[in-house]
């Protein structure tokens, strides 16, 4: 069967993701930060789906060391996967303004929301590279765009680190060819959805966080179609 890895699996917009592509026939790799929590997700897939194999690592991707050594691991146990979902992150604290946070609050959230993505990007992206087959999505946040309402002032942390993630996936999918050489790599915006992140009075479902991301990992793609984009809804929105 073929074989997805996604991170923050053990819960939320992950889990959701997992789900997805589980019912799809995928084989997952999943990867948390919480073991147990993630032991509870691999058996409630597993009892779904029996004759598939949910396969875990737990790892702080705060630590970039401990992210390093887990992605290496991965690399060695799991060489085949054509599907890359980074669903993890976290969201800076409410006062963290530029001139208001603190050297802790910013490492923070800019080691787990891009400092993790790059790690994990760089180290499993590459067979997918070779063998030209291979899709790579990472969660942004519209709070990230460039443009747009509701872009500007505040939660600056994590805007900023939403904003690498844009910059990254708009560089990588050019280096890999915008789709020409097998591998797409775009990032979504997920919108307010009811996780531990959105609260549980988030206007949206997990599952419906969880849906665009789901569509392009498994889009038919042909030349023109577009990659190295940032998505909304299944459709390309501005940076």
């Amino acid at each position: 069967m073929p074989t997805a890895i996604v991170t923050g699996a053990s819960r939320g917009l992950g889990f959701e993701n997992a789900k997805g592509l589980a019912a799809l026939g995928y084989d997952i790799v999943m990867i948390a930060k919480d073991q147990s929590r993630l032991s509870l997700a691999q058996q409630s897939l597993q009892r779904h789906h029996p004759n598939q194999h949910f396969t875990t690592y737990a790892v702080d991707l705060e630590d970039q060391q401990a992210t390093r050594s887990t992605v290496d691991l991965i690399a060695q146990q799991q060489p085949s996967a054509e599907i890359m979902i980074l669903a993890h992150g976290v969201m800076s604290e409410k006062m963290s303004k530029t001139l208001k946070t603190t050297d802790a609050e910013w490492r923070r959230v800019l080691a787990i929301n891009l400092d993790a993505v790059f790690t994990l990007v760089n180290g499993l992206a590459p067979v997918m590279v070779e063998n030209r087959n291979g899709r790579v999505i990472i969660y942004s946040a519209c709070l990230g765009r460039m443009s747009g309402p509701g872009n500007t002032g505040g939660l600056a942390p994590y805007r900023i680190s939403k904003a690498g993630v844009n910059a990254l996936v708009r560089n990588l999918a050019h280096e890999t060819g915008l789709g020409s050489r097998g591998v797409l790599v775009d990032a979504i915006c997920p919108n307010h959805s009811r996780t531990d992140m959105g609260g549980p009075d988030a206007p949206r479902s997990a599952a419906e966080g969880a849906a665009t991301a789901i569509w392009l990992a498994t889009r038919e793609f042909s030349a023109g179609d577009v990659t190295g984009a940032l998505w909304e809804d299944k459709a390309v929105i501005d940076w």
